[in-house]
C-alpha cells in the first residue's frame, strides 16, 4: 500500500471477504499495492466478515457471493449494510460490538447473472464486479464505493440498462397471485392452499413465469419480479 502524503486523505480501510484462501491471497497482494487502500482484515466466510466488520470498522467490504457453507456473499451484504445486530466473537477471540457505521460492501465475483446481480444490489451493495476487471478498474471501484458511489463493470452495467430498458413480461393475473404467494416464502403446497388450488396447477404456473421471467430459481424469479416491480 502506498502511504498517503502528509496532510492528504486517510486511505480506504478494505475487509476482504472470499472463501479461496488462494484467491484472497492474491488480492491482498495486489490491493497491497495500491495507492490509498489498506487492507484492514480478511475473511473466508459470512459470519466472520460479520463479527471483523463489527470489530474493525472498514470503510469497503469487499464481498464475494459464493461463500460455501454459512450464509452466502448476498445474505451477508444485507446484514452489513443494514446494521443487522451482530453478536459471536472474531477469529482472533476478540469480542464483537457494532461500531453504529455500515461499511459500503463491493462486490467482487465471477457471476453475472441477472439473479446474482439483483439480489446483490438489493441487499445493499454499492457496486458490483467482475474479477476479470482489470486492477485499475478494482482500484477505482474501492475508491468509488468508499463515497457511496455505484461501481459497475462494464457488463454488468451493460445487463442493468438492457434490464431496464426491456418491457416487462406480461404475466395473467394467476401467474401475479403465485408469484407473490412465493416471494413470502411458501411452498408449493402451502401456496396451492392458499389460491385454493392444485399442487399440479402451481407447479405448471411456476413453470410460465420462469419462462417469462428468463430464471430457473425460485429465488431468481422472487428477485426478477422486484426488479421488474412485478410485486404489490
Amino acid at each position: 500500500m502506498t502511504e498517503p502524503a502528509a496532510g492528504g486523505p486517510a486511505p480506504v480501510r478494505i475487509l476482504v471477504c472470499d472463501d479461496h484462501v488462494v484467491v484472497r491471497a492474491g488480492l491482498l497482494a495486489l490491493l497491497d499495492s495500491a495507492p490509498g487502500i489498506e487492507v484492514v482484515g480478511e475473511a473466508g466466510t459470512g459470519e466472520e466478515a460479520l463479527a471483523l466488520s463489527a470489530r474493525l470498522a472498514p470503510d469497503v467490504v469487499l464481498m464475494d457471493l459464493q461463500l460455501g457453507a454459512g450464509i452466502d456473499g448476498v445474505e451477508t451484504t444485507r446484514r452489513l449494510t443494514t446494521g443487522a445486530p451482530i453478536t459471536g466473537t472474531a477469529t482472533t477471540g476478540a469480542p464483537t460490538a457494532g461500531t453504529g457505521r455500515a461499511p459500503h460492501v463491493l462486490v467482487l465475483t465471477t457471476y453475472d447473472t441477472d439473479a446474482d446481480i439483483t439480489r446483490a444490489i438489493e441487499a445493499g451493495a454499492t457496486g458490483y464486479l467482475l474479477k476479470a476487471e482489470r486492477p485499475e478498474e478494482l482500484f477505482a471501484a474501492i475508491h468509488a464505493a468508499a463515497q457511496g458511489r455505484t461501481a459497475l463493470s462494464g457488463p454488468v452495467a451493460g445487463r442493468v440498462m438492457a434490464n431496464l430498458r426491456k418491457p416487462r413480461p406480461a404475466l395473467t393475473d394467476r401467474e401475479r397471485d403465485i408469484l407473490a404467494q412465493l416471494a413470502t416464502g411458501l411452498g408449493n403446497r402451502e401456496i396451492a392452499r392458499a389460491l385454493f388450488i392444485s399442487e399440479a396447477t402451481v407447479k405448471t404456473h411456476l413453470r410460465r413465469i420462469y419462462d417469462k421471467l428468463g430464471v430457473d430459481t425460485r429465488a431468481g424469479a422472487v428477485a426478477v419480479a422486484k426488479e421488474q416491480r412485478l410485486l404489490p
